[in-house]
């Protein structure tokens, strides 16, 4: 089918040399190149490695990077390992075998593959990998999408990493933009080397001393700086002010990601460099990593995604590029899932099923006569697991949507397989999971009525700190040290992306850790936003003991209370608690050690979410002023600790806070 042009604004107009947007598709294969064009654009892939090594458009010869070598501008690549080896090894994926799927003057399709054989053993991922690419007449860009296919019986291996990467021109595209506030003009790549750039913590972040735009002098350069949640991630790239161009990279669907809506991930950073992630271990760890063992069969369709580009008259405010960008966007979601990818494997709307239904809230000690409304609730179907396993899952599809007001959910262009619903709600901790496990059959329309999800709770609330919301972004984000700031988060929502944050711990408390009151102090500006270790003066690191006092009028004897906390993210971290006594040998509550999220030195504000639901003996409580120790142990790094989402305290019947 022809892809229908989008409305833009009336300064934004069609690439110079354009005549009729309605010619047909060409294709053109050489011996070494593979070359696909409608009227708008023309795209260059090397035969048959299949490497975007050319996008010509609006009077440009080429977007992509012409000065790096013709196998490092546009490409899919993987991360893998066999079985006993940690370190990933890097892959850039080139096809062996070149196909033309599919050519008429509508739409061309062409495929390239490549196939492990046993010959390969330990040296190659054992992987069918096939690339596809798709022109359609008419439309300003390409799409690409890939089929990744294990075969039953072939040799183990880990999975740590799956994307497309595209470089674009240094010398033409240099503006970023990822979120209406979320854009800037950005570095050059040599900015970041020296002289000109100072490594920091870790090589991701550079401080620029001496870039070629001085008005960038001074500001930290890191490519986490600009990671996004799966659920927001639709839209990002760059801008050429000569000629000026727009060069996006839109997702129209979450489902073949991994992690869930949550789930953070990479998008453009300096290079200029624009990616499409599948798959990263990125702010979850190994758990985010999947492992195939025992021969087990696995199948998956990456994509499509859409690489759009755009133009705009000289003079033109650049910024309608992103807003056209951004009505794109909406275009490509409203017609998901796309009827002209022709693999077998991507399965068409017919093909797919719908589920609706409502969720409710039982919290009798919020309101005991009546349900509540789940308002906003994350709903969705993962592979079949436990109750907030969907975090976790990376092998199959996952499907979200956002309940109404009043709980309803309504989840559509669901791939046929078994699932198990999941959910969880703003402003109550834990998982919700359907009892029933759910086949997904084509044409499906499943009805599942009312549910009920009934989250953790043992009695009243005595006291909470935060939001259970599964962030950390209501607590204390201090202000980045001078020296080490990102112009574009200051005063924004986003504040905590800034470098060395956690660094201002020590300076709020040098000498002794926090200490929070209930009734007196406010966790916005008391509660820090990571319990991070203490820097000495010694250039080492003292573990951290944090302190909640609060008061109970009497204790009822020989009964249980309840201790919850949740945690946003933690990073070989441990978390130790006891209560009334800062020295007992035997912490009454220990996690051992949990969480290789990395969220602080990656500016999150959370990574993976934990629950622990501590039993509280009334024996460790007392009557008047009470202290809960919180001990975060491990201190070999400063980036070791945690981030708390929500902490409440429960008592064992109708105990009121004084």
């Amino acid at each position: 089918m022809a892809k229908l042009r989008s409305l833009v604004p009336c300064c934004l107009c069609p690439p110079r040399g354009a005549v009729d947007a309605m010619d047909g598709v060409k294709v053109e294969v050489s011996s070494r190149y593979v070359v696909i064009k409608n009227d708008i654009l023309e795209l260059t892939l090397s035969n048959p490695d299949g490497i975007v090594t050319g996008v010509r458009y609006n009077g440009v010869d080429n977007l992509m990077e012409v000065l790096n070598r013709e196998d490092n501008r546009g490409y899919w690549d993987i991360v893998w390992n066999p079985p006993g080896q940690r370190t990933g090894i890097f892959d850039v994926i080139k096809g062996t075998e070149f196909r033309i799927i599919h050519h008429d003057d509508n739409q061309a399709e062409v495929s390239f593959t490549r196939s492990w054989d046993p010959s390969q053993g330990g040296k190659a991922v054992p992987l069918i990998m096939d690339k596809r690419f798709i022109v359609l007449r008419g439309s300003s860009g390409f799409y690409t999408y890939g089929i990744y296919e294990h075969k039953e019986g072939w040799p183990d291996f880990g999975l740590g990493e799956t994307r497309v990467a595209f470089k674009l021109r240094k010398d033409k595209f240099h503006c970023m933009a990822m979120a209406d506030d979320r854009q800037r003009v950005m570095p050059m790549p040599e900015d970041r080397l020296p002289p000109r750039g100072q490594q920091l913590a870790y090589p991701e972040a550079v401080l620029l001393v001496d870039p070629t735009n001085p008005q960038l002098r001074g500001e930290v350069d890191d490519k986490y700086q600009y990671s996004c949640e799966n659920q927001y991630n639709n839209v990002h790239g760059w801008i050429s002010s000569d000629p000026s161009i727009g060069f996006w990279q839109i997702t129209p669907s979450d489902e073949f990601r991994t992690g869930g809506p949550l789930k953070q991930n990479l998008t453009s950073h300096v290079g200029p460099t624009m990616l499409a992630i599948f798959l990263s271990s990125h702010y979850a760890g190994e758990d985010l990593s999947p492992k195939f063992t025992n021969g087990e069969y696995w199948k998956k369709v990456h994509g499509p995604v859409f690489m759009y580009l755009n133009s705009s008259q000289d003079g033109c405010d650049p910024s309608l590029l992103w807003e056209d960008a951004k009505v794109q966007m909406v275009m490509e979601k409203s017609i998901w899932p796309y009827d002209f990818a022709l693999s077998e494997d991507f399965q068409k709307i017919e093909q797919r099923g719908c589920i609706s239904g409502r969720l409710l809230v039982r919290d009798r000690y919020i309101k005991d006569d009546e349900d509540l409304y789940a308002t906003s609730a994350y709903v969705g179907l993962a592979l079949p697991g436990e109750a907030g396993s969907w975090q976790r899952e990376c092998k199959g599809y996952q499907f979200w949507c956002r309940a109404d007001a009043d709980g309803s959910f309504y989840i559509k262009n669901i791939v046929a397989g078994n699932y198990n619903l999941y959910a969880w709600v703003p402003g109550f901790i834990g998982d919700y999971k359907f009892d029933t496990p759910l086949t997904i059959s084509s044409g499906d329309d499943i009805y599942l009525g009312d549910l009920v999800y009934e989250p953790p709770r043992d009695g009243p609330t005595l006291w909470e700190i935060g939001i259970p919301d599964r962030s950390a972004a209501e607590f204390y984000v201090p202000d980045p040290n001078p020296n080490y700031v990102n112009r574009l988060f200051i005063n924004h929502p986003d504040r905590f992306r800034q470098y060395g944050i956690w660094e201002r711990y020590a300076e709020l408390y040098p000498d002794s850790d926090l200490v929070y009151t209930i009734g007196e102090s406010n966790y916005s500006t008391d509660w820090f936003y990571a319990q991070v270790n203490r820097r000495t003066d010694q250039n080492t690191y003292l573990p951290s003991t944090w302190q909640i006092r609060f008061n109970l009028d009497s204790v009822k004897p020989n009964s249980t209370y309840k201790f919850r906390v949740a945690v946003a993210s933690s990073t070989l971290a441990a978390l130790e608690v006891r209560f009334n006594d800062q020295d007992r040998p035997v912490p009454h509550f220990n996690s051992r050690m949990f969480g290789r999220d990395n969220t602080i030195a990656r500016h999150g504000i959370h990574g993976l979410y934990w629950l622990f639901n501590i039993d509280v003996s009334s024996a460790w409580l007392v009557g008047g002023m009470n202290t809960i120790y919180l001990k975060q142990p491990r201190n070999q790094s400063p980036f070791q600790g945690i981030m708390y989402d929500y902490l409440r305290l429960e008592g064992p019947g109708c105990q009121l806070l004084t």
